[in-house]
């Protein structure tokens, strides 16, 4: 069946039953009985079958891995027999077609050394329930006669820490009542050096809602931050999964556990009798609720995959109810577990009975670690280069693991790990090379060329070569560096081209260093200098230009082949009268920005590595245009005038430095699955455009206020923008940054 989600994961019930009395169980204490009628302990049948169904699954859904969990009641009264069965019956299943995870969730109370030997034999982790110190414990986790069950649970999770078994210890599971003391119950259980402690919510419906000693809606949320404080007290000596999955999906990450975020459901659920059923939490809502009608004797996974009510909890953002979807933190809270929005009736379609407590949650941690969890690039320009720069090696690893085999990349290759080794010297050259702009554009189409199957390996290994080359000449390193021409011309990133032959013709020569970034070609049959004190009409340096005294020199790149990676084609090769004249509009736009916008100006040039001059005159503004390339470079077009030139600086760099931005640190997520309203468009649109359109507006507001060019309610529009990003659930912790930012930056322009 197409369009369903495999199910990772199954909970098989192997014994009904439990040893203990706990009156928060949703299994017995609530209001599906249906354990009454199920047979006590699994049957062997069973065990089989659902070994064969999942095995089954696995093969038809290439599954790599699936996790099965032994569940109950009580999983170890089915006794170590019954549970080998289990163990070997998956093991052979899943054999030479998934790994297979084993876990077992128990009390603890049963647990001794011969279970533990069993597990270890086939790799089944430990899970143990524990609701904190002995009287946070004893509260709800009881034998039926009163008495207490604490010491056993410790003395099973003493021996699960013990030697051989310690790395059979999964983690502590804990039901929160806030009655407890919230600390007390995260220092006792930290005590007990988890690997995980998973904090859970008391199911509860809006028929059968939660104990609120205080009446507040909040309780839930109040007890959970003052464990959050404690645990970043303590520098969160154990992984928290609640706290760790809103840290991740607030950073733009996935949700880590299924009683938050949108990610959808991948659990089936087997009873002792082979019924197949949905999550077991949902127990609580009604009798039946879980049912499905399907057993594994008569049924394959994939028809439990098409139920609806299966179906309802794996629509992510289309399956939450219309109050949540409006919700800016859906994206962290995900509406809650499906259970818990259970209200006659309407069923399902509800916000959490907990809604109040999981909009606390999620502001109070985003409020105590947005400084922190903010990526540094945003503020940091110099982190933002690095993590650039580190972003282009990564993709030229995986280039080289594409093209390895290709003995012209090979040797291209060889000679770019002897800049790498060459000292300081060497470093450096390659890290200008590498930051090239135009570096990440042949970088990008290669891998796309690989991707779709085209043969690029050729090309490929010319530039790579050329860039091996420029690294050396810049570098004065004793290299020979061979390169390859077409043409009769090669282009040495970021020195120049160099033409070594008629047009049409194409050959290899060898490049010396000399210094000062020249050369000497030897090509078998001549030699000769070039560079820039060589004066060879063969050599067409890269020209440059000053933003300044004192200012990084930015190369005019009209020479680069990848250069064309803008929305406009670049303008050909510019005469010497053509850049001078380019050179001083550039100069005269400069001093318009600087007195005008000065710290606006100062922000474009930070990181301005590249311009490109580009055909045409200048669009509605005269923006800009930032293509696709690393953040150093603008394509600006060259016919346009003074003001037009210093709106494009102005503009382009900003899209450059959000264009970066959102290549190495993550603003949004899910973008696309909302569509909001512009003031600057006739439709909605993703928050993406609208972050994008903001980020350019402020700058075009500030310059055009001041050069009496201002737009009518401009300042508002903006504003209006920036308070839908302020509630937009798809934006990280540092992309609510970027919308502070902007705010800051408006406010400073309308004072």
């Amino acid at each position: 069946m197409t369009g369903l989600i495999a199910f990772r994961e199954i909970v098989l019930k192997v014994h009904s039953r439990c040893d203990l009395a706990c009156d928060h169980c949703y299994v017995y204490e609530h209001a599906d009985q249906s354990w009454r009628a199920r047979p006590k302990v699994i049957s062997p049948g069973v065990i089989s079958q659902t070994a064969s169904r999942l095995a089954e699954h696995a093969r038809d859904h290439a599954l790599p891995s699936v996790t099965v969990i032994l569940h109950g009641g009580e999983p170890l009264l089915a006794g170590p027999d019954r549970l080998r069965l289990v163990c070997e019956e998956f093991t052979r299943a899943l054999r030479g077609t998934a790994a297979l995870d084993l876990r077992i969730h128990t009390n603890g109370l049963q647990l001794s050394r011969r279970y533990l030997d069993l597990f270890a034999e086939y790799g089944v982790r430990v899970g143990i329930s524990l609701d904190g110190d002995r009287a946070a414990n004893d509260r709800h986790r009881r034998f039926a006669d009163g008495r207490s069950s604490h010491p056993l649970v410790l003395a099973a999770v003493a021996l699960l820490r013990s030697e051989p078994y310690r790395h059979l210890y999964q983690g502590l599971l804990c039901t929160v009542d806030v009655a407890n003391d919230p600390v007390a119950v995260l220092e006792a259980l930290v005590a007990l050096e988890p690997p995980r402690v998973d904090f859970l919510l008391p199911h509860a419906t809006w028929q059968t809602p939660p104990v609120r000693p205080d009446g507040a809606p909040d309780a839930y949320a109040r007890w959970l931050l003052r464990v959050f404080d404690r645990w970043e007290q303590l520098e969160r000596p154990v992984p928290v999964r609640l706290f760790e999955s809103l840290l991740s999906t607030l950073r733009g990450g996935p949700s880590l556990t299924e009683s938050l975020g949108l990610a959808p459901t991948d659990l089936v659920v087997v009873e002792t009798d082979g019924a197949l059923e949905q999550v077991d939490s949902l127990k609580s809502a009604f009798e039946g609720a879980a049912a499905t009608g399907f057993n594994v004797f008569d049924h394959a996974f994939d028809e439990v995959a098409a139920h609806p009510g299966v179906r309802a909890r794996q629509l992510g953002l289309a399956g939450v109810s219309d109050t949540c979807r409006r919700c800016p933190v859906v994206r962290s809270c995900g509406g809650g577990l499906y259970t818990h929005r259970y209200r006659e009736p309407d069923g399902f379609d509800n916000p959490s009975v907990y809604c109040t407590d999981l909009r606390e949650l999620v502001d109070g941690v985003e409020g105590r670690t947005a400084a922190r969890e903010t990526a540094p690039e945003l503020t940091d320009p110099a982190e933002l280069a690095r993590s650039q720069e580190e972003l282009t090696r990564v993709l030229l690893a995986r280039l080289h693991g594409d093209l390895a085999r290709d003995p012209g990349w090979a040797r291209a290759w060889e000679l770019l790990a002897g800049v790498e080794e060459a000292g300081e010297a060497g470093a450096d050259a390659l890290d200008a090379v590498l930051g090239h702009p135009f570096t990440r554009t042949w970088v990008l189409e290669a891998l796309d060329a690989v991707r779709e199957g085209r043969p690029d390996g050729p090309g490929a290994a010319r530039r790579l070569a050329a860039l091996a080359a420029a690294a050396v000449l810049r570098g004065g390193l004793e290299l020979p560096a061979e390169v390859a021409y077409r043409d009769g011309e090669v282009y040495l990133p970021t020195l120049g081209l160099l033409r070594l032959g008629e047009p049409g013709t194409r050959g290899r020569a060898v490049l010396h260093a000399t210094g000062e970034g020249c050369g000497v070609v030897r090509d078998g049959r001549t030699e000769h200098r070039f560079g820039p004190a060589a004066g060879d009409a063969r050599w067409l340096p890269v020209r440059t230009w000053s933003p300044g005294p004192g200012a990084p020199a930015v190369a005019l790149e009209d020479l680069d082949p990848y250069r064309n990676c803008f929305a406009r084609p670049p303008r050909l090769r510019l005469g010497a009268g053509e850049a001078d004249a380019w050179r001083g509009r550039l100069d005269a736009a400069w001093a318009l920005l600087h007195r005008t916008v000065p710290e606006f100006a100062r922000a474009a040039a930070a990181g301005l590595s590249t311009l490109t001059p580009l055909a045409g005159g200048p669009r509605a503004g005269g923006w800009g245009e930032a293509g696709r390339h690393g953040p150093g470079a603008l394509g600006v077009p060259y016919a346009a005038g003074v003001r037009e030139t210093a709106l494009a600086l102005l503009t382009g760099r900003r899209r450059a430095r959000l264009r970066a931005l959102t290549e190495v640190a993550d603003l949004y997520a899910l973008d696309g699955a909302w569509q909001h309203p512009s003031p600057w468009r006739t439709r909605p649109v993703p928050v993406s455009r609208l972050l994008a359109d903001v980020h350019e507006r402020v700058a075009v507001e500030a310059y055009r206020r001041a050069t009496t060019t201002q737009e009518p309610g401009g300042a508002d529009r903006i504003h209006r923008a920036l308070d839908r990003l302020a509630e937009a659930a798809e934006l990280t912790v540092t992309g609510k940054r970027l919308v502070e930012e902007l705010r800051w930056e408006l406010k400073a322009v309308d004072a």
